[in-house]
């Protein structure tokens, strides 16, 4: 325990961190009457999730059954007991499965939280029983930046890597029209009217104001939590737990003033957004934690780990993976300053692959971002370095694009002459710069090349399940994620293991409440998001399986902190 401050408050209900998990938990408790603080780490509002590509996994929502999809409520339970195996756990996949729907509809019906429905996004393992083939995804609708007013500052900016000049782009029509913009009328106009728009917003404003992704439902919850009558306190960390006769009963906070002591009648909800910003858990946790990039947010330390564990929680140590695993290249721009840039879009599209330096493909690229690194690591000998190379033709990146080097008209130059893009007239040329075997290249694009004229990956299968052939083209050939690598010049990029976060947090019951040794809930002490452990078992099953749970579970913990525990 800290010294105790001079200072004391109180509250009815202490939310650590504004993620998606600490938003949606700050808003059903409010909601329902209790006087809620939320209390971040950062001087912004929004974690890691406003910097998320937003799409929210949770199946059997009432968004998808407006719109004509009614599945079998048992069919998500199968599947994700097939592909979860021997890390499924009944209690929490089942608390998930049956508020879900719920939590769709709360926010719905409540807040100005608004889904758009992804009808077909299929889930990413089709070939499983129970698979999804759409309507299990919903994304917060597109918002307008100025309805938070003066609050806008506090919302955290996308990621530069992955915007337009600061403007988010959504997958699904949104993308597809800047994706098409050089070759059809109706996109163009579309992409010229948004960016005419962004100037002007950059211009007047300071920052884009079409919100769009993870930026979007921040936006939303947020506004949500205002209307609501939550109190934000951005730039506090909490840095204790204060326990009482009957549990966690409060914390302490710490700003540039000093601390304070928030005493909690309904407990403290841990949202902090996992440790994997955290070097030394990282380094305890990850497989090759010194080459590994994360995406996360730099606030994200392990501060609700270690909470937790000081008031008898402990971290899950029998996940299938630490992390939710994302293929990322490095990025230096021009000013000197450096980034991340997750791959998740062109590794599916027609025509590119992805190369070990021995110049072999070692998976199917076309499958989920999870597995592309699990089949790198896999694949990296011991005392190796997990490294791999996406390769492509002059065809291919100037319509799709290859990281973040955006299709044309956006020039290459700039990126070339940076050395994050390499390029060679030849294969031999490309591998040579690269520092790839040659002549395994040249035999890995040539049976490549020869099963896409046929359309069959003979090596991986790419294209064979609804998922595969949603992330390809459909405008090319007779497999829609296989295109010949033939057109020179020939590019590169370098990518190696990253991710969005992590999955191993503190052990919960199906009630989000922290476990102790004896897997008995700590009173008042309750973890979500990436404070608690996966409940998808450190698997990737589809897409928004780190957003999904985490509004799902932050909606469970604040109805169960206000006593409306179903």
């Amino acid at each position: 325990m800290s010294q105790s401050p001079e200072t004391h408050e109180s509250c009815d209900l202490l939310v650590a961190g504004s993620g998606a998990s600490g938003l949606a938990a700050a808003v059903t408790a409010a909601h329902i009457g209790l006087k809620v603080i939320v209390a971040e780490k950062a001087d912004v509002l929004g974690g890691t999730t406003a910097l998320s590509g937003g799409w929210i996994w949770a199946p059997c929502n009432p968004v998808a059954k407006a719109h004509g999809i009614n599945e079998d409520p048992e069919a998500p339970r199968r599947y994700l007991e097939a592909v979860l195996g021997n890390n499924f756990n009944p209690e929490l996949v089942d608390a998930f499965l049956a508020a879900a729907p719920e939590m769709v509809g709360f926010f719905e019906q409540n807040t100005v939280l608004r889904f758009d429905p992804g009808l077909h996004i299929p889930d990413t393992y089709g070939h499983q029983p129970g698979a999804g083939t759409g309507g299990r995804s919903v994304i917060a609708k597109p918002y307008d930046g100025r309805d938070l007013g003066r609050d806008i500052k506090l919302l955290r900016r996308p990621l530069r890597e992955t915007s337009f000049w600061g403007m988010t782009i959504q997958a699904g029509p949104d993308l597809k029209a800047f994706m098409t913009a050089t070759r059809s009328l109706s996109s163009a106009f579309y992409v010229a009217r948004r960016l005419g728009w962004h100037v002007l917003d950059l211009a007047f404003q300071g920052r884009g104001m079409q919100l769009r992704n993870g930026n979007a439902l921040v936006a939303r919850l947020v506004r949500s939590a205002m209307d609501a009558g939550v109190e934000f306190r951005p730039s506090h960390e909490i840095i204790d737990l204060v326990s009482g006769p009957d549990g966690v009963a409060g914390a302490v906070l710490k700003d540039r003033q000093g601390a304070v002591s928030i005493d909690t009648r309904h407990g403290v909800i841990l949202a902090s957004g996992g440790f994997a910003s955290d070097p030394v858990r990282r380094g305890k946790k990850f497989p090759f934690p010194d080459i590994h990039q994360t995406l996360a947010v730099p606030e994200v330390t392990g501060d609700g780990m270690l909470l937790g564990e000081k008031s008898g929680g402990s971290q899950s140590s029998s996940l299938a993976s630490p992390g939710s695993w994302c293929p990322v290249s490095e990025v230096t721009w021009p000013d000197g300053s450096k980034g991340v840039f997750p791959h998740i879009i062109e590794r599916g599209k027609p025509g590119v692959i992805g190369v070990l330096r021995s110049g072999s493909r070692f998976c199917n690229e076309g499958l989920g971002y999870h597995d592309y690194v699990n089949a790198l690591i896999a694949a990296t000998p011991e005392g190796g370095t997990p490294e791999s190379w996406l390769i492509c033709d002059h065809r291919f990146i100037r319509r799709y694009g290859l990281g973040i080097v955006r299709p044309a008209p956006v020039p290459l130059r700039p990126w070339l002459k940076s050395g994050y893009l390499k390029s060679g007239t030849t294969i031999a040329g490309l591998a040579e710069m690269c520092g790839i075997d040659q002549d395994g290249l040249d035999q890995t694009i040539a049976r490549y090349n020869a099963d896409a004229e046929r359309g069959e990956d003979t090596e991986f299968g790419r294209g064979t399940t609804p998922y595969m052939r949603l992330q390809g083209d459909p405008d090319i050939g007779r497999n829609p994620c296989m295109a010949p690598i033939a057109k020179p010049p020939f590019y590169a990029v370098k990518v190696i293991p990253g991710s969005f976060g992590t999955f191993a947090g503190l052990r919960t019951d199906g009630s989000a409440r922290v476990l102790d040794d004896a897997n008995q809930p700590i009173p008042g002490l309750y973890a979500v998001g990436n404070d608690m452990a996966s409940v998808m078992g450190g698997h990737y099953p589809a897409g928004g399986i780190n957003l999904g749970p985490a509004l799902t579970f932050g909606f469970i913990a604040g109805r169960h902190a206000a006593g409306q525990a179903p």
